[in-house]
């Protein structure tokens, strides 16, 4: 398999973990010492430190109810990013935002993640 196909791989199983709460699975895919940075300010801003923190960051954006809608999976020379469409409802508030994920990769696993975000501002409406 190559570099590519392992990259898409993993970022398939970074998904599917999301999406079905297998909250093990995250862990098993990120280095000890991974990163997670949002933008924004609001309960799921700033850069989650560890491996532990990015699960538990994981597990919060999730408790939101979240539908995260895998678009495309993209690869560079050492890296993948999933490009996502986040919607969900809680009240009158509404979640609809696009987004990357990137995700830099070391000896096959996750070292990092930061998020881009098409709507910052209701992320922070929203992650409250």
């Amino acid at each position: 398999m190559s570099t590519y196909e392992d990259a898409l791989a993993l970022g398939r199983s970074f998904h599917q973990a999301l999406i079905s709460a297998d909250w093990e699975g995250i862990r098993a895919l990120l280095h000890e010492d991974a990163t997670w940075t949002l933008p924004g300010d609001n309960a799921v801003s700033g850069t989650a430190a560890g491996a532990d923190a990015v699960v538990e960051r994981a597990q919060r954006i999730a408790s939101y109810g979240l539908d995260f809608a895998l678009l495309h999976l993209l690869v560079s020379r050492e890296n993948l990013a999933l490009s996502l469409h986040n919607t969900a409802r809680r009240g009158d508030v509404v979640l609809d935002e696009y987004l990357a994920t990137v995700c830099r990769l070391r000896d096959g696993r996750i070292a990092g993640i930061e998020t881009y975000l098409s709507d910052v501002a209701g992320m922070d409406a929203f992650f409250v």
